[in-house]
């Protein structure tokens, strides 16, 4: 490889984050200079100088006195964007859900059609320009992450990874390299490791969690690995977000509620809150069927001020802001036993003291489907948890107690470490791309040539 350095790339379904590493020394993160925007300060405080998580959505607008135009902004630009024009503006987000469905052939987007390709080779080229320096100039070949099973009901890998073959080779990359999440995240683990061990990786991200079992071994000086198992699920973090609003805001907003209709005593249509497990699609319902059935609703509802609170979010487009209030508590909760969620937008406030144990029990479904993804990594590897040496749990879920707590349940906790929950991956990706035999580490998979 000619290029003084090599670059691994982790395209997550939240943020994406972009490392380099030189011949020798650590990895070295890409940074962006971040907007003046509630995102830059990446936890609604004061914004920061620069980012390195940067956010995986796009958006599209078109000013409707030049319609011909098209202006595209990626990561926290994206986001500014659309809540500063939210009619005017097409915000998708999470898109790597969609990488592996069959089901999704294009979109439109302002009169055009995009394929998945398109949307992650748009995302790609806006990252780069953002990045301006730090990725003026590319190497031939690039570490790409990808996950151990990809999201959707019946995801098609081939697919996923023959779309991003095309994508990532329109940065002009002539090389593209696929290796595990959870193998990045082992590879940036291992260095610390001084003696052989069987690892146990977990990388929890926002629209999978993902398993890897690696058995590491020093030989001749150089780390040597042998994958051994692997499994994953399709549920993590944005999961654990629905279920918040679905327990906390939507039954304020009309949701387990009824209205009259020709002497009837009727339920509110759950799809109406449907939506709210993307906040970015709440816009979208201002010009939807659902949205002239729910105005109508005002008069015949037997609780008329939640649905004029669930008119009130949608004209008035308050999703970002609860999608804020979600993360929050979230996070509150990873630290305190109890913490207070709180939503406040225009006339709406909701507050409410949530117990951990109370949120815990809301997420115990998404609980169990990991739970189940961990001990199917252990049977992939013919292992039992005591032959585990060590447990590296990385990804923002991964700070959920109650996510530790599976493993804390199966492993001694002297053996279980956390840390670099963003960074690991992209960073074990760069420094896995200066490996004389990239292929050990490299998934079994790769897209048809």
């Amino acid at each position: 490889m000619s290029s003084p350095f090599s670059l691994g790339i982790d395209f997550g379904t939240t943020n994406t984050v972009v490392a380099l590493a030189a011949s020798e020394g650590p990895a070295h993160l890409v940074r962006f200079p971040a907007p003046n925007s509630l995102e830059a300060g990446g936890g609604g405080g004061a914004p920061e100088a620069d980012l390195f998580a940067f956010r995986s959505c796009l958006s599209f607008h078109a000013p409707p006195e030049r319609p011909s135009e098209r202006a595209v902004a990626a990561g926290p630009w994206a986001i500014e964007a659309y809540v500063e024009d939210p009619v005017e503006t097409r915000f998708i987000q999470s898109f790597k859900m969609f990488a592996a469905s069959e089901s999704f052939t294009e979109t439109q987007i302002l009169g055009r059609r995009y394929r998945f390709e398109d949307l992650l080779s748009a995302f790609l080229l806006k990252l780069r320009d953002y990045a301006g320096a730090e990725m003026a100039e590319l190497p031939a070949r690039v570490i790409v992450g990808r996950p151990v099973t990809f999201a959707g009901a019946h995801p098609s890998e081939p697919l996923a990874l023959s779309r991003y073959e095309t994508a990532f080779a329109r940065l002009g990359f002539s090389e593209i390299v696929y290796a595990y999440e959870p193998v990045g995240a082992a590879f940036f683990f291992a260095r610390a490791l001084e003696r052989d061990a069987t690892v146990l990786v977990g990388d929890f991200g926002g629209g999978t969690s993902d398993f890897s079992i690696i058995r590491f071994e020093r030989e001749a000086g150089e780390m040597r690995s042998t994958p051994l198992g692997r499994a994953g699920v399709g549920v993590a973090g944005d999961a654990f977000d629905y279920r918040i609003i679905d327990r906390l805001v939507s039954p304020e907003l009309g949701k387990g509620s009824s209205y009259q209709s020709y002497g009837k005593v009727l339920p509110v249509p759950n799809r109406y809150f449907s939506a709210f497990a993307r906040w970015d699609q709440l816009a979208l319902m201002r010009a939807s069927r659902d949205m002239r059935e729910i105005r109508a609703l005002l008069r015949e509802a037997v609780e008329p001020a939640k649905i004029g609170r669930l008119i009130e979010t949608l004209d008035e487009n308050y999703g970002y802001v609860l999608y804020r209030a979600v993360s929050r508590l979230k996070e509150a909760l990873s630290a305190d036993e109890r913490a207070e969620f709180r939503f406040e937008a225009g006339s709406i406030r909701i507050v409410r003291e949530v117990a951990r144990s109370e949120f815990e029990s809301w997420i115990a479904p998404e609980l169990g489907e990991i739970e189940a993804a961990v001990d199917r990594a252990l049977a992939d590897a013919g292992l039992a948890p005591g032959q585990i040496d060590r447990v590296f749990l990385t990804g923002g879920s991964s700070l959920v107690p109650a996510v530790r707590s599976i493993f804390r349940r199966r492993f001694p906790p002297e053996r279980i470490e956390t840390g670099a929950e963003l960074e690991s991956i992209a960073a074990g990706l760069a420094l896995m791309g200066r490996e004389r035999e990239l292929s050990r580490w490299a998934s079994a998979a790769s897209p048809p040539r």
